[in-house]
């Protein structure tokens, strides 16, 4: 690779780290997504997912959220 083409190469990486799974493209439809949600979009997504038997809604106090987040990435891998 030629020197002006390495640097306009790095000149367009992403600098943002994304969890794993996870890429600029993704991220871009997730944001797109929720920004153009209407509220009633939003409130069945949230009513859809509290009536899910796979997922548990928990209170968590503030500062134990750090905690519960890097036990769930641990168990995620």
């Amino acid at each position: 690779m030629k020197p002006v083409a390495k640097r306009r190469a790095r000149a367009l990486r992403d600098p943002n780290r994304y969890p794993k799974g996870l890429n600029r493209k993704k991220v871009k439809a997730l944001i797109d997504h929720y920004e153009n949600q209407t509220d009633e979009e939003a409130i069945a997504e949230a009513e859809a997912a509290y009536n899910n038997a796979r997922i548990t809604m928990m209170a968590i106090p503030v500062e134990l959220v750090p905690k519960v987040q890097k036990l769930i990435s641990k168990r995620a891998g």
